[in-house]
Parts: C-alpha cells; sequence; structure tokens
C-alpha cells in the first residue's frame, strides 16, 4: 500500500520516525517533506499530499504539524478529501470507520510520538464501516 506523508517543521521528526516504521512494516512511501527543522510553509507540503491521495495514487495520506489544524484545514480544501484531526487511537480508527477518512492529521506538540505511531497503525488497519456511515459522507462533498 502507497501512503503520502508530509509535514511543516514542527513535524519533520515525527516524519521521520513514522517513515522508518511504516516502511518496516511493508508500506511503500512518498515524502513530500519537509526535509529539516527549518521554518516553512506548511501548505507547500500538504498540497501534494492531498493531490496524490485524491488522484488515487496513495491510497492514505499523513499530514503533520504543531497543532494538526494548518495541515488538515488545507488538505479538506481538496476535491475526495477527508483529513481528520486526530489526538488519539479511539479517534484515529472512528475517522476510518464512521467517516472514511483518507488522510491522518497529526498534532505533534500535543501527542508524544507513542501515541502518533499508534494512531497511524489504527488509521491504516481500520475499514470504514460503511452503512448509515456511507450516506452521511456522500453529503461532506456535497457543495
Amino acid at each position: 500500500m502507497n501512503i503520502a506523508i508530509g509535514c511543516d517543521h514542527a513535524g519533520y521528526e515525527y516524519k521521520e520516525k513514522l517513515i522508518k516504521h511504516l516502511e518496516k512494516k511493508g508500506f511503500s512511501i512518498q515524502d513530500y517533506g519537509t526535509h529539516s527543522k527549518d521554518s516553512v510553509d506548511y501548505p507547500d507540503f500538504v498540497h501534494p499530499v492531498a493531490k496524490r491521495v485524491s488522484s488515487g495514487k496513495s491510497k492514505f495520506g499523513i499530514l503533520i504539524c504543531g497543532s494538526g489544524n494548518g495541515v488538515s484545514m488545507t488538505a479538506n480544501k481538496h476535491k475526495k478529501i477527508r483529513a481528520a484531526l486526530c489526538w488519539t487511537t479511539e479517534l484515529a480508527s472512528l475517522a476510518r470507520q464512521h467517516n472514511n477518512a483518507n488522510i491522518l492529521s497529526i498534532p505533534a506538540r500535543f501527542v508524544d510520538r507513542r501515541t502518533a505511531t499508534l494512531m497511524v497503525n489504527k488509521f491504516l488497519s481500520t475499514d470504514f464501516e460503511g452503512g448509515r456511515h456511507k450516506r452521511r459522507v456522500k453529503k461532506i462533498s456535497a457543495c
């Protein structure tokens, strides 16, 4: 499975650890940066991830910034993207089960690396339930 990943300077260290973790698990990773802790503008790294996921080239995306808000808001401007800002494994699971989220947004300044890794594992291993949720998800992009 192909995963697109991107971050700003606040998420750089998490991104690097998550890439190693995911590669060990056999995932193919498309890294859109950033590639250092130098200050950057997060949209420059979010847009390529969102485009890759919305095109179907990557099944899922992972975005990381300080609060998770900026990357999530930016990604959700793209058609076919449902980016979920999560800070627990339960929220990551529910984002997949109920909302068919295809991008996980992680707030690096508010969760530790272990929690971030557990959220990624849960997000990638949880299926969309469909059913009543399918009808609701269809309504998200109605405008």
